[in-house]
Parts: structure tokens; C-alpha cells; sequence
């Protein structure tokens, strides 16, 4: 907040322009020269809260000055409500508090009783318990008092400081005065706050921890004698605690409602914006959604310390050490969160990855969809690193430092490796060609030869280990009835690095569908493809089409089919073979005269017999070839 501007009002000869004058002049003036002063502005300096430009508008309560008083309270942020008497302080309640409500002002209001030198009667403590109280109860605008006088310059800085405050540090989105408990959205966001700071997330603040917290928030170390002071307060409110192993979240959230309680919810704030929370209690956009640019035709992948990041909160809640996030675990890990990622949501997590027999995520599975995501959609991966609490090796990085941007891919057709770590590749095909199966297979899924239509897209990601030992991660995205939208959709295609064409070779009328997909979309020539034929297991035939698909596949210069079939462990193969075309595209476009296609009809099998079967034939066609 650039200035905090603090409209001074109260009734005739209450003392608001000796207050400003005793503030200015820090000396009492007696002889007013005017009723009304003007406007003052007081540049930041040290000690004021947020270092803000304050401006201070003395106004009247004479009627005919109504208009502009009414105009100053609608531009203020601020209001310093000034009584002197027991008549004043009856108009607080009768006349002022209702008057700014019909205004419709909501601002803060700091209540003022000045010319405390002329009081003689009474405790200080207890005449603002007396006094100010009900009328604090009955406004929950009112959001401080004080007793001032300007005369003998006592509380003059201090009641223009709690102005200054009420704007940068206000009590109202914190604490409910009324039931004497911080509010819901309050107590969320502090214990947000807790379970970022519990590092080894045991439930409790230890005191490495607490000290870790201190420096943090307030750039200052905690002694060890505040540290004890603070346990012997939250034992008093929680006997049982067990403080020997540190704070728990109860023991934190008493804290901070006992900083509330006494007015120092400056402290809250401090905490508060330190963690990146806004006014209304909300994460601040910048540092959800901070400036990433992604150029044309590349893409964002983790960086290592992305990476880093996600490996360690992976292993430190998983707390029974089985290689999997259960249900309640991963509750544990996302608690700082909304929920889970509406992308997660839409690709049906867990099963669009790698999972154990229980159906948990492994680790594989678990960096395989954060790969994914943040290909897709890399403002969510920015939002969780920033819910998670990711935090930057530089104070001056921020999240983006766990992304990386690919080199930009122009040219598909040219020679060589793109340097991409994430690749996405559509499945096309005929219905029932066995494109769910094999999206099954790539995720170690057993068989189901039960056959459900796919109505909606459905994604897979899985690392792929590439020749040499490289690492990648693919994703296989089967379009569902959608094919003809993300077909006709260029930055769809663009995102695409490869086709898989898939046929089912035992049904005769599965590969003219193929024939077809590449005559109504012809833009699909500008992707690397691979042609595989499905359900190999079964007894090939002869394709209702004009050409057959080896025919097909040699008129355009390409590789002939891969034959294969989601039974066989060699199955991945394939998605090596995919990962490979994928990263290297230029193996999967129209060879060039020189370059001789492989027509072999290569069969990806296991099992003895077939290979032999295989082996016999490659010798036979040799020994004829020599003869």
C-alpha cells in the first residue's frame, strides 16, 4: 500500500487540529489560527508500519461543512473518531458510528479520547475498560482506542501510528473481537503456515524448527529464553502438551490468537506476508501464477531442483516406507492445497500413471504425472510448487527456478535428437483397434479383454529408458470422441511430437481407418508417425483397404508396421521405439531415395516359438538371397 490516508473527525473543540498540530510540531499550540487545517502529508520513515506515505485530513463537524466531511470519509482508509467529554462520547455511538455506516464507509476506526490531562478520576486501565469498551463491542469497526492528550503530548505519535496500522496491519480479516477467536480463513491460512514449517512433518514445531520460523519471518534470531516463555504460555492454555518434542499446530494457533488478544497483530501480519498472503487472506496472484514465458515451439519441463523437490516430498510422506502414497497419505501431502490438481482430476489420477497392486503411486508415477503436468500445464505446477512450499536456492528466485524452458523445435524433419525430456504422442486408431489395452500395457496394467469404448480423452505417462541409458517420460493421449476437434486443432498438433497409427491386423476393415483419418486431415503429414499393428497374437488378415498396410507405408517412404501385441513382454519395446521417433523425429518422417525403409514388417515378440518362427524366416530369406 502506497499512502494511508487518515480522516480525523469528532465534534467541535474535541481537540482534532491540536492533535495534528502536536503532531507536527511536536509542541502544543494554543492559538489556533484556523478551525480547519489543511491537508498534511508525512513522507515513510523508520518505525512507521510498511514504511507508507501517510496523509492526515482534519475536518469539521459544522453543518454546513457535511459535504466535504462526507467526501473526505469516502476517500479515507482510515478514520480517527476524536471525543473529549462525556457528550462527545455519547455522540460516538448515537450519531458518528451510524453516520459512517450510512454512508456506507467501511473502513477501520481508531477511537480517540483526547484532553486525558483534564481527567482526574480513575484508573487509565480501567476508564478504557469502562468507557470504551461497549462502545468497541457494540462497532466492530472500531479497531483500537486510546486515551491522548495533546497538551502534554502523551500518546500523540503512538494514535496516529494505530491509524497507520489499523490500514497496513488490520485486526478485522484476523480475529472476531466478539467470540474472542481468530477467524476461519485466518486460522487456514496460519495453519498452512505450520505445516510449511514443520519440515520433517511429525506434527510438531521443534526447536531447530521454531528457530528456522523466527529467522524467516522476522530476520532475527530466537533467543532461547522467548522460546521457553513462549512453551510456558501454550502450557498454560494446553497442559497436556508435549512441548518436550516442540510446538503442535493447537499449541501455534494459541499463539497467534494470544498476539491478537493483545494487540500485536502486527506480528500475525508479519507472518502472514512473509508465507506470501495478501489483505484478504488469499495467496497472492504473483506468487501462484509468476511470469513464465514459454517460446514458440518449445515447451516446460521440472528443472533438477524441480525434480529435487518432488523426490523428497514424496519420500517424506511416505510414512510407512511401502514405495506408495496411500489415500491418507497423499490427503497429508496436498493439505496445504486447495485439492488435487483439476488436471489430475481430468486425466482420473491415479490411473493415468504408474501405481502398485493397492493402487498407490509409486514414485515412478509420481514424477512421471508431475512431468506430465507441467508439459500440459505449467501455471499449475507453478501454483502447487508454491502451495507445497517449494522454496528457491536465491532469496531473489522464485518458483520458476524449478522449471525449464526446451530449445525451441522448428524444424521437425532435420537430423538429430530434440532436446526434450517430455514427449506427448497421440494414439490413433480404429475403435477396438486395442488402443486402451495398449495404454494399459504401457502403465504394467494387466490385460482386459473386456472392450469399453473411450468417450473422453485419456492420457498415460511413463518413463522410457532410450538407447544409451537417457531417460525420458511419454505420453500416450488416446483422443476418445474429441479425435476430430484435436485433429482440426493446430496448437494442439504442435504440442505433439509423434502419431502412433494403430490397427487391429486381425480385423479386416481396422486399417482403412487409418486410410481415412489421412485423407480428411492431411496437415498430419507435417507430424513424425510410426504404424503399428495391434493384437498380433491373433491370425493376421487381409485388410479391406486399396493397398496393405505394408504396401501402404512403402508408397509413402515409411517404415513398414511394427506388429505387436499388448500379450507379449517385449511390449515395451514399442514404447522404446516410440520414445526414440519421438526425441528423434526424423526417423519417423518419409525416408529420402538414399534411405532404404525397413520392410521387414518387424514383429516386437517374445515367447520361443514365434521368435524362432522369426529367426527361421530371416535365415530362409538370407539363404535364398545368396542363392
Amino acid at each position: 500500500m502506497a499512502t494511508v490516508r487518515i480522516c480525523v473527525c469528532g465534534d467541535e473543540g474535541t481537540g482534532k487540529s491540536s492533535l495534528i498540530t502536536s503532531l507536527v510540531k511536536d509542541v502544543f499550540v494554543t492559538n489556533k489560527i484556523q478551525s480547519v487545517l489543511p491537508q498534511i502529508t508525512i513522507p515513510p520513515s523508520i518505525g512507521t508500519p510498511e514504511n507508507v506515505t501517510t496523509t492526515i485530513v482534519d475536518t469539521s463537524a459544522l453543518p454546513q461543512e457535511r459535504n466535504t466531511l462526507r467526501k473526505e470519509l469516502r476517500k479515507s482508509n482510515v478514520i480517527l473518531l476524536v471525543y473529549s467529554d462525556h457528550y462527545s462520547y455519547e455522540r460516538v455511538a448515537l450519531f458518528w458510528m451510524p453516520y459512517f455506516r450510512s454512508l456506507g464507509v467501511n473502513v477501520p476506526v481508531v477511537l480517540c479520547a483526547n484532553k486525558s490531562d483534564l481527567t482526574t478520576t480513575g484508573n487509565t486501565t480501567q476508564v478504557m475498560e469502562d468507557e470504551m469498551m461497549p462502545v468497541m463491542a457494540e462497532f466492530k469497526e472500531i479497531d483500537s482506542c486510546i486515551r491522548t492528550s495533546a497538551r502534554e503530548h502523551h500518546n500523540v505519535n503512538e494514535v496516529f501510528f494505530l491509524c497507520q496500522k489499523a490500514v497496513t496491519h488490520p485486526i478485522a480479516p484476523l480475529f472476531d473481537s466478539k467470540e474472542g477467536n481468530l477467524k476461519p480463513a485466518a486460522v487456514a491460512a496460519l495453519k498452512r503456515i505450520f505445516y510449511l514449517s514443520d519440515k520433517d512433518q511429525d506434527g510438531y514445531l521443534n526447536d531447530q524448527e521454531m528457530h528456522a520460523f523466527q529467522e524467516k519471518c522476522f530476520e532475527k534470531q530466537l533467543s532461547d529464553e522467548d522460546l521457553e516463555n513462549i512453551k510456558l504460555s501454550i502450557s498454560k492454555a494446553f497442559p497436556m502438551s508435549d512441548l518436550e518434542r516442540g510446538i503442535d499446530q493447537n499449541g501455534f494457533i494459541h499463539l497467534n490468537k494470544m498476539f491478537a488478544e493483545k494487540g500485536r497483530h502486527e506480528t500475525i501480519w508479519i507472518i502472514l506476508r512473509t508465507h506470501h498472503y495478501t489483505d484478504s487472506l488469499s495467496l497472492k496472484d504473483s506468487f501462484l501464477h509468476p511470469k513464465f514465458e514459454i517460446p514458440e515451439f518449445a515447451s516446460a519441463e521440472l528443472s533438477p531442483a524441480g525434480y529435487r523437490f518432488f523426490v523428497d516430498l514424496f519420500l517424506l510422506f511416505d510414512k510407512d516406507n511401502d514405495g506408495g502414497l496411500n489415500d491418507s497419505e497423499l490427503d497429508a501431502l496436498f493439505a496445504p492445497t486447495p485439492s488435487l490438481p483439476p488436471f489430475w482430476v481430468e486425466t482420473s489420477f491415479p490411473s493415468s500413471t504408474v501405481h502398485n497392486e493397492a493402487g498407490y503411486i509409486t514414485l515412478q508415477g509420481w514424477l512421471a504425472q508431475w512431468s506430465m503436468t507441467t508439459f500440459v500445464s505449467p501455471t499449475t505446477t507453478l501454483a502447487y510448487l508454491a502451495y507445497l512450499g517449494f522454496e528457491p536456492s536465491s532469496p531473489r528466485a522464485s518458483t520458476t527456478s524449478a522449471l525449464k524452458t526446451t530449445k525451441p523445435r522448428k524444424r521437425r524433419r532435420r537430423l538429430g535428437r530434440v532436446e526434450r525430456n517430455v514427449v506427448l504422442c497421440y494414439v490413433l486408431g480404429a475403435p477396438s483397434s486395442g488402443k486402451s489395452s495398449l495404454l494399459d500395457a504401457f502403465l504394467n496394467r494387466p490385460f482386459d479383454s473386456l472392450y469399453r469404448p473411450t468417450i473422453k480423452p485419456r492420457t498415460a505417462v511413463n518413463s522410457v529408458e532410450l538407447q544409451g541409458g537417457k531417460q525420458c517420460y511419454l505420453i500416450l493421449e488416446e483422443l476418445g470422441e474429441l479425435e476430430p476437434a484435436i485433429l482440426e486443432n493446430r496448437a494442439k498438433l504442435d504440442a505433439c511430437d509423434l502419431i502412433c497409427y494403430t490397427y487391429d491386423s486381425s480385423d479386416p476393415d481396422s486399417f482403412s481407418h487409418i486410410v481415412s483419418l489421412r485423407e480428411k486431415y492431411p496437415h498430419l503429414d507435417d507430424l513424425p508417425a510410426i504404424y503399428t499393428a495391434l493384437k498380433a497374437d491373433q491370425d493376421k488378415t487381409t485388410q479391406r483397404s486399396e493397398m496393405q498396410p505394408d504396401q501402404y507405408t512403402m508408397s509413402l517412404n515409411m517404415n513398414a508396421p511394427l506388429h505387436v501385441s499388448v500379450t507379449w513382454n517385449s511390449i515395451s519395446e514399442l514404447f522404446v521405439a516410440l520414445a526414440e521417433a519421438a526425441t528423434n523425429p526424423s526417423l519417423a518422417f518419409p525416408k529420402s531415395e538414399e534411405e532404404a525403409p525397413d520392410r521387414t514388417g518387424m514383429y516386437i515378440a517374445l515367447g520361443a516359438t514365434v521368435c524362432a518362427a522369426v529367426a527361421a524366416l530371416m535365415i530362409y530369406k538370407r539363404t535364398a538371397n545368396a542363392g
